[in-house]
């Protein structure tokens, strides 16, 4: 049984998507990634999980629907957005992590999670 946490990762561009998962799997969480917010949503019976990093610039349904979306669905969730747009634009979230994405960033924020 794997008894680590699910991180789902919203994210459109592969090579972000490849850096999240890196980092994430290297603080100890598998990784569901889905390249728009509806593959995400369409998962949502499927998955559940501790922490979700969505971009906010996304095709189709925005980042901030998708992060509300989020967090109707999964109260406990940990929600980090993140874009190239100023944190000020950012709708309410557990954490903002501002691209281009830092590593030691995303660790902090992680950090501060209980797992």
């Amino acid at each position: 049984m794997n008894d680590r946490p699910l991180a789902l990762v919203v994210e459109d561009s592969a090579d972000q998507t490849a850096l999240l998962r890196r980092y994430l799997d290297r603080e100890g969480f598998d990784v569901f990634a889905a390249a728009d917010a509806e593959t995400a949503i369409a998962a949502f019976d499927d998955i559940a999980p501790a922490v979700a990093v969505i971009d906010l610039l996304l095709p189709g349904i925005s980042g901030a629907e998708c992060a509300h979306l989020v967090r109707t669905r999964f109260p406990d969730c940990f929600l980090i957005v993140s874009s190239v747009l100023d944190a000020t634009d950012y709708p309410a979230a557990d954490a903002a992590l501002p691209k281009p994405i830092v590593g030691a960033d995303l660790r902090g924020i992680l950090r501060g999670i209980a797992r």
